[in-house]
């Protein structure tokens, strides 16, 4: 007898297209504001030689909140807004890709695999100019003498202030441009989808797979979103403990300047060691699982509430 699949899979075609863009940048937005700070301390850990300027996760946390305050954490988080546009466009290609699959295979591992490598290619064309200068005003502040390009202290001090200010951007972009032309904001595109497509299309297959074997361990009257809660974070700690080397050469290529990502694979390697390959580890671990919830919790939320209005009482969560 064929076991029966205990999680349900809200599939693109189940769902109400205009409810579901709609609550969708809403959501993605939350998740981004909360994460960002992590995300921030995990940038300035990886591009750091050794420790010269922090020793750990929480260490880089209470320096530049003493330093720089709560806004410290906060550098570049304006322009990493503009990144909705990609979170769209990942979630909308992954659905659709994985409808495609579904017609040449049944297996749900192949399909969140595809899926979820291609979701991640569109979305990186589209953050990596982004991620280039919102890293830069990352790395202004205490981290500043690591970064290639610098503000002028006057922004600084605004900056400081917590005055909404586009200068420091304006001017990011300004060197940027002057030092590699239109290419410079596609620098590191290579490490970033060398990181970011295996880490998708290990996450997906991860989640299922947790999520399963969740369901068969727990109570029948547990509840499918909160097994779907845990099984994400488990997803985000395999697939980030697995791509974290690729991420650190990222970072470096795309703060740094670098235009080889080999090279400087191997210069990591020679000046700080295999353990220089997990730095920034805990950070990513740290913003990856509770991100992880959010998302999860948030989009199997936005299934649910984005399913067509016929298909709403035959569902049991």
């Amino acid at each position: 007898m064929e076991q029966k699949r205990t999680i349900q899979i809200i599939e693109w075609e189940d769902l109400d297209k205009r409810k579901f863009y709609s609550l969708g940048v809403f959501m993605t937005m939350m998740t981004r504001a909360t994460v960002y700070p992590a995300t921030l301390i995990r940038t300035r850990l990886q591009v750091q030689k050794g420790t010269s300027l922090y020793t750990g996760t929480f260490d880089a946390f209470c320096k530049i909140l003493r330093a720089e305050g709560v806004w410290g954490l906060y550098r570049g988080f304006m322009v990493n807004t503009f990144t909705l546009v990609s979170g769209q466009a990942y979630i909308t290609t992954y659905e659709l890709v994985r409808k495609y699959v579904s017609q040449h295979s049944s297996n749900n591992t192949v399909k969140s695999l595809v899926a979820g490598g291609s979701a991640s290619l569109v979305a990186q064309t589209i953050t990596v100019p982004i991620d280039i200068v919102s890293q830069q005003l990352m790395m202004q502040g205490q981290g500043q003498h690591l970064s290639r390009f610098k503000v002028k202290p006057k922004m600084m001090v605004a900056a400081s202030k917590r005055k909404v200010t586009f200068g420091e951007t304006r001017e990011i972009i300004k060197q940027v441009f002057a030092a590699d032309g239109f290419r410079g904001f596609y620098r590191g595109y290579l490490a970033s989808l060398l990181t970011y497509i295996p880490n998708s299309a290990l996450w997906w297959p991860f989640y299922h797979f947790y999520g399963e074997q969740l369901s068969k361990v727990a109570p029948s009257e547990c509840p499918h979103l909160l097994l779907q809660a845990m099984a994400g974070p488990m997803a985000a700690a395999t697939a980030s403990t697995i791509t974290n080397p690729m991420d650190v050469v990222r970072a470096r290529v795309q703060v740094e300047g670098r235009s080889s990502v080999m090279e400087t694979f191997k210069q990591l390697l020679a000046e700080e060691g295999v353990w220089g390959m997990s730095k920034g580890l805990s950070a990513r671990i740290i913003s990856s699982m509770p991100t992880a919830v959010v998302i999860v919790v948030g989009y199997e939320t936005l299934k649910r509430l984005s399913l067509r209005p016929d298909l709403v009482a035959s569902r049991h969560w």
